[in-house]
């Protein structure tokens, strides 16, 4: 569908030209203003803001004409990019390079098996609470895999704030040629001191194409079966 939320291009508009401003007054306040920091304060400012969806040109020249309700909304964001900016100053990234290279290593004069992101949960199998501080590890045909890009991790640590949920963005695989499909062979693996070792195996089924990788999509996720992990000798035990 060509849905469009103006309200993105406002926001990458304003931040490239506030960081940009920071940057050629000598940045006084000694900002990271690297790529990843942006994106982070896009991000930021976008949960925070209404969208503004239009569907044709004439409900873009209909926004671009209200220029009272134009400006306050730039206004806006103008604040949110500010606090923004503090904030993801505060606290940066830790996997990020935080220097001027974009966080992504992904090639585009290859055909390109394009690996949807791959999501999941865990719980206690004897208490069926979320599993939080273990390492979730995924692998492709035995290796580990790299991810798309610095935001995303591979092993996933279960955290408090996301509790039992899991996910993996893997990067491109270079194909041979276009239009070949191919069938991956994925694996799930969680050790841990506190629970008997976890394995998974499961595959996905995707077709290399001459293109630009696809971004994120919620349509696009492999979602796995919920998984259980039990303390030690309970697998046994429950046959």
């Amino acid at each position: 569908m060509d849905i469009h939320n103006t309200n993105e291009d406002l926001v990458f508009s304003s931040v490239q030209t506030i960081f940009d401003e920071i940057q050629s007054s000598g940045n006084p306040e000694k900002y990271c203003l690297c790529y990843q920091c942006r994106i982070d304060t896009v991000c930021y400012t976008l949960n925070r803001i209404e969208p503004n969806y239009i569907v044709s040109n004439r409900g873009f020249t209909r926004f671009e004409q209200t220029s009272i309700r134009r400006q306050q909304i730039e206004a806006d964001i103008t604040s949110l990019i500010y606090k923004g900016l503090r904030l993801v100053n505060h606290n940066l990234r830790p996997t990020a390079p935080h220097d001027d290279s974009v966080a992504t290593s992904i090639r585009t004069d290859h055909p390109l098996y394009d690996i949807p992101t791959i999501a999941g949960r865990i719980f206690n199998g004897e208490s069926f609470e979320p599993i939080i501080d273990v390492d979730v590890f995924i692998y492709c045909e035995g290796d580990l895999i790299s991810m798309r890009n610095s935001n995303w991790q591979n092993p996933y640590r279960m955290v408090q704030s996301t509790p039992g949920a899991f996910s993996f963005w893997p990067a491109p695989i270079i194909a041979d040629s276009p239009e070949v499909t191919k069938e991956f062979k994925f694996s799930i693996k969680v050790k841990s001191p506190d629970f008997e070792p976890l394995s998974h195996f499961f595959n996905i089924s995707a077709t290399s194409k001459f293109h630009n990788p696809q971004s994120y999509a919620l349509n696009r996720t492999f979602k796995l079966p919920d998984l259980y992990l039990f303390p030690p000798g309970e697998a046994e035990q429950n046959g």
